[in-house]
């Protein structure tokens, strides 16, 4: 039986951890469960958060008429007829129309159906009592208009019995399928994924991103590993003064960042005064040309991720047992000996952690492009993560996809998932955190 000590410890620890627990599920969990759910949803500011109604427009009548709908049922959506019936009647009375007219018109029209406005009102002016002033006229005929033209219907049962009494002789699911189509409101659906794979400039931005990520990886692990060995064989005091100079980038605001790349590359700036110097082309660097805003995204985002794998390489680097490399000095190793032979060896962990890391944080990363290329010139800097944001949260159009974002960074999210498994495979993860063979 536990005892109530034990018992009472771990209630401690739980009340310790409660505030990391709120933290993860509030910052990590919730995000993606919220996620994956709107991911399957075509949610966006048309068609809102709360749901809708129902409307045909007549650009819904247009693409329904390209989907290949029925021409006589496109036919009969558009047009408007008018009706003199019991309903029509109350209609015009509730708009306080006459109601001599409305006793010559129950007398004289009930009954009769007219295809357009001028042929009613026609019948209209020729009643004793017609509209003197057109308003009034346009009054009364409108009573009796029968039309689902762009007027909004609450329910999907209204909509359909609507439909039901415009369209004569409806083909097949026909009404179904425009009272599906007319929904203004979001709905449940798998369509974001069937776009994504389908569009032609999906494919463009995966290369774009694969691109970015594999030569700014190299950059951040690569260098950062240099900078780590080198600072490590340095006297302590240039060791310090360099790794402050490399931990600039990382430490400066983001924005301040892209500012200075800004100074650096456009008009006017340092590498074009420069080159205007020596003769060279001198351009705006950083959206003049292809391979220089790829340049320039590339060592923007490799500075930030260099010194971050120097100070976690450096940290890793005082780990290593001093004994073996006084010992490889006295079996008269050079510097690149003891660097292939002892520390790499022994810097595994430090190189997968880095190396997952900074792919998951370079395929989620967006911030410095949008604040230095936005992705251009035209789109060919534009990453997977700069479009999902630009979908969901920042296009021209006004008309922000939440679900297509959603399915976007789901699918971000499950790419990261797959590489770190397969890194952790890749680097023996399992042997990795065995027990050490040898002690020390």
């Amino acid at each position: 039986m536990r005892s109530p000590r034990v018992f009472k410890i771990n209630l401690l620890g739980l009340a310790f951890l409660a505030p990391a627990l709120i933290l993860l599920f509030g910052f990590f969990f919730l995000p993606v469960v919220l996620t994956s759910v709107f991911a399957f949803t075509n949610m966006s500011t048309a068609t809102g958060i709360t749901g809708g109604s129902y409307i045909v427009t007549g650009n819904l009548i247009r693409s329904l008429a390209e989907q290949g709908l029925d021409p006589l049922t496109v036919d009969a959506l558009g047009r408007s007829s008018y009706v003199v019936d019991q309903q029509g009647l109350d209609k015009a009375r509730a708009a306080k129309v006459d109601p001599k007219l409305l006793s010559e018109i129950e007398a004289r029209l009930k009954g009769r159906i007219f295809a357009s406005a001028v042929e009613f009102e026609r019948e209209l002016k020729g009643l004793p009592s017609r509209p003197t002033r057109v308003r009034d006229l346009k009054v009364a005929a409108g009573a009796f208009e029968q039309s689902v033209l762009n007027i909004r219907y609450e329910s999907r049962s209204d909509i359909e019995a609507a439909l039901s009494e415009v369209l004569d002789h409806p083909s097949g699911d026909a009404i179904g399928r425009i009272a599906e189509a007319s929904y203004t409101g979001w709905t449940w659906t798998t369509g974001n994924f069937i776009k994504l794979v389908t569009t032609p400039d999906t494919w463009r931005i995966v290369v774009n991103t694969a691109f970015y990520v594999t030569l700014t990886l190299a950059f951040n692990v690569l260098v950062g590993l240099f900078l780590a060995i080198t600072t490590f064989y340095l006297p302590p005091v240039g060791a310090g003064f360099f790794s402050v100079l490399w931990l600039l980038p990382r430490i400066t605001p983001v924005v301040l960042y892209a500012v200075l790349w800004k100074w650096f590359t456009w008009d006017g700036g340092f590498v074009f005064n420069i080159a205007s110097e020596l003769g060279l082309p001198a351009f705006n660097y950083m959206k003049g040309s292809v391979p220089s805003a790829w340049t320039v995204v590339i060592l923007a985002n490799g500075f930030i991720g260099a010194s971050f794998g120097m100070i976690l390489f450096s940290g890793s680097l005082k780990a290593i047992p001093v004994q073996q490399l006084w010992a490889s000095e006295v079996d008269g190793a050079s510097r690149w000996q003891q660097i292939r032979h002892i520390i790499l060896p022994q810097m595994r962990w430090p190189i997968l952690f880095v190396t997952s890391y900074q792919t998951l944080s370079l395929l989620s990363s967006y911030q410095e492009i949008w604040l230095t290329t936005n992705g251009g010139p035209g789109s060919t800097t534009t990453v997977w993560a700069l479009e999902a944001f630009n979908t969901a949260l920042n296009n021209y159009t006004g008309n922000l996809q939440y679900g297509l974002g959603a399915a976007m960074a789901l699918a971000l999210v499950t790419v990261g998932l797959v590489l770190s498994i397969v890194y952790l495979r890749l680097f023996r993860f399992d042997d990795m955190m065995s027990k050490p063979k040898i002690e020390f």
